[in-house]
């Protein structure tokens, strides 16, 4: 009664519904403009983490709510760095810059000083300072600090891969986009029946976009991550729900004549498959709502959301529009281009028992091996090609790898500090230490010294205290020697002392994404299990089905650790819920298909007619897919991004081959467990009909 209704509405008000859906879409265009993008990934850390607590008592004690880059000088004296030191703290936007001299006095002779201190901020004549920047102006800082340094030197550093990927952001998204809507455009031309088919398709999850992106303006901002592949990953998966609905409405005009009453049979017929293949996604999806690291739940909400709208856009949208348009698709209506793919059925399942055997002998190292892949949390692998890669690389050429860790402490025993001071010195990894008692003095009181002597050092309640190190922002010897810093502090202040800096921060992200990883898989597995439990009544096949698919996903990623390539976190957590929850259609389509087929015929032939009816359906879907992930691995200079792409593209052709190939053989070789297992299952029996 609810779907009579809801396709009664939809017919008899289509061009109010057509009316009420651009009107939103208008509004909302320049509504998603005004939406600001959050590139620091610290953001999205729990409030009761270290790093976060630690960043907060900055800004609150020491105004500071800033990102750092590195400027590196080439060629200069110790004169002309402090004059350029000079230049750049007038810099808008600039908090503060510290170099050598901020260390030691660098008018004694050089050679009397530590040289292994020396040579973390001066090394062959190239000079190594350090600028703090107003956190999000990095968008109009670092251009304003490379006008200034000109040909002299080069900026790197957080700050500068920050503003690298704000001012790709969005040309990479339109990049990626270039890319996507020709391939899709030639996929439904050859896939489909009229010229104006596709056009459809793309006008009804176009505006489901931009009403998806522009209620983003209710969340204020959103992480860069969503702002770079949420678009993209909609259409990409909601493609399939307007393919239903207009094939299901070709084949009722077959049978009614007035396309009214063909178009509410083909919204009743489509709004099953259409809400199922919607819900598996949008479980995917909402599994990363449950990461602790929030910047899953800022993708997985906004992405759900989408899904959301191109549900919605489907099943009233796009019938209000076909209507309206029903002359001019007729007018542009050309024969099938594809091949009917229709005797493949025989090939795949012929296919489909050898591979089962290699699958076999697979998993269970697949299993295994992605578990122990490696990952990166950050951005230092920023693209090589861009501006901040190169400078990055460049001083690393000159001076090494180089981090800061800040210690805050409480005040008010200057002789504690200095032996911290001293003891930090003489830690692992640990090149210089900044601290008032080794920098100034500790014979001399805080007090009796200027105010911009001393607050660099000191706030009301705490210390700090610079600790530079010659490790990589992230990496085994990166958190080994946060652990020490923190575990040699902790010796000294307990737990009223507090560490901060992007290695202590990628650290922290690392212990919330090993507690993440386990528990949004299983969340995302339950879903999906409960909602194909609900579709098939069975209780073998939503195993049978989940364990194709997760089989590809562990082939995927075990791969990265077989090949000793680190991925980025985001892109392993994104991957395992999208992959999930967008290619687990394919395995429904043909078991649905499979299981009609089978009340009428044995397990061989019914699983050789359901890949020839639906290997078409599946092919056109997963190339898309694969096509959103090469547009999104190709286009971007985000490494994050660009690991969701490569093994987006990677687990689509993947799922795909498991589900023609490996499904089939389940499917036959579970026949009579799925049988008994299924409620009203139905199967043909021979020997019935023989007897």
């Amino acid at each position: 009664m609810i779907l009579d209704k809801l396709a009664t509405g939809i017919v008899a008000h289509r061009k109010v519904i057509i009316a009420v859906f651009l009107v939103a879409a208008i509004v909302c265009v320049p509504l998603a403009l005004t939406v600001k993008v959050n590139y620091n990934i610290a953001d999205y850390l729990t409030k009761d983490a270290q790093s976060t607590k630690a960043i907060q008592i900055m800004a609150d004690e020491f105004s500071q709510d800033t990102a750092v880059a590195t400027v590196m000088l080439y060629d200069v004296d110790i004169p002309q760095a402090l004059a350029y030191k000079d230049a750049l703290a007038h810099l808008d936007d600039v908090s503060e810059v510290s170099w050598l001299d901020d260390v030691i006095d660098v008018h004694k002779p050089l050679q009397t000083a530590s040289q292994a201190t020396v040579e973390t901020y001066y090394k062959d004549g190239n000079a190594l300072l350090t600028v703090n920047v107003v956190k999000g102006s990095e968008k109009q800082s670092i251009p304003q600090i490379r006008e200034l340094v000109g040909s002299a030197g080069v900026v790197a550093g957080d700050a500068a891969s920050n503003q690298a990927i704000q001012e790709a952001a969005f040309t990479e998204v339109l990049g990626a986009f270039a890319i996507l809507l020709p391939a899709i455009l030639i996929l439904l031309i050859l896939s489909t029946t009229s010229w104006l088919e596709p056009l459809l398709f793309l006008l009804v999850i176009g505006v489901s976009i931009a009403i998806n992106m522009g209620t983003n303006v209710a969340y204020g901002q959103v992480s860069f991550m969503t702002n770079s592949v949420s678009p993209i990953l909609q259409m990409a998966v909601s493609l399939d729900y307007a393919i239903f609905l207009l094939h299901a409405f070709a084949r009722q005009r077959k049978v009614h004549p007035d396309i009214s009453v063909a178009m509410k049979y083909a919204i009743k017929e489509s709004f099953t498959a259409v809400a199922a293949s919607a819900s598996t996604t949008l479980f995917g999806f909402i599994a990363l709502v449950f990461m602790q690291f929030q910047i899953g739940a800022d993708l997985g909400l906004n992405l759900a959301k989408g899904i959301i709208f191109s549900f919605l856009a489907v099943i009233i949208l796009l019938p209000a529009l076909t209507l309206c348009c029903t002359k001019l698709l007729d007018k542009t209506r050309h024969r099938e281009l594809s091949p009917s793919f229709g005797k493949v059925g025989k090939l795949f399942v012929k296919l489909s028992f050898p591979l089962a055997v290699a699958v076999a002998l697979c998993v269970v190292p697949a299993f295994l091996g992605q578990q122990h892949t490696g990952f990166l949390y950050g951005k230092d692998s920023i693209a090589a090609n861009s501006a901040a890669g190169r400078a990055t690389q460049e001083t690393q050429d000159v001076f090494g790898q180089n981090t800061a860790v800040v210690v805050l402490v409480p005040t008010g025993d200057v002789s504690r500090e200095l032996q911290l001071s001293q003891d930090l010195e003489s830690t692992d990894h640990v090149t210089s230490v900044i601290s008032y008692p080794i920098t100034v003095s500790a014979q001399i009181p805080p007090q009796i010294l200027s105010q911009d002597i001393t607050e660099r050092f000191y706030s009301d309640e705490y210390a700090r205290i610079v600790v530079n190190t010659d490790t990589a922002s992230e990496g085994d010897v990166a958190f080994a020697t946060v652990e020490a810093i923190q575990d040699l502090t902790r010796s000294y202040y307990g737990d009223t002392a507090y560490t901060a800096g992007q290695s202590v921060t990628l650290y922290d992200i690392k212990l919330s994404v090993s507690s993440d990883t386990l528990k949004v898989n299983l969340i995302a597995i339950a879903a999906i299990f409960l909602a194909l439990l609900v579709s098939f009544r069975s209780l073998l096949l939503p195993i049978l089905l989940i364990l194709t698919i997760e089989s590809a996903i562990w082939i995927n990623l075990a791969l990265p650790y077989f090949t000793d390539t680190p991925i980025n976190f985001i892109g392993y957590l994104v991957l395992s819920s999208v992959q999930l929850g967008a290619t687990v259609d394919y395995a429904i389509l043909l078991t649905s298909t499979y299981l009609r087929r089978r009340r009428q015929m044995p397990a061989r032939p019914a699983i050789i007619d359901a890949l020839g009816t639906n290997f078409k359906s599946i092919l056109v879907s997963a190339t898309t897919l694969a096509v959103c992930g090469f547009a999104l691995n190709f286009t971007t200079t985000n490494p994050a991004v660009a690991d969701i792409g490569v093994l987006l593209l990677r687990g689509t052709i993947l799922s795909f081959v498991m589900v023609v190939c490996f499904l089939p053989a389940l499917l036959v070789l579970f026949d009579k467990a799925i049988a008994k297992t299924t409620r009203k299952s139905g199967f043909f029996d021979s020997s019935d009909q023989e007897g």
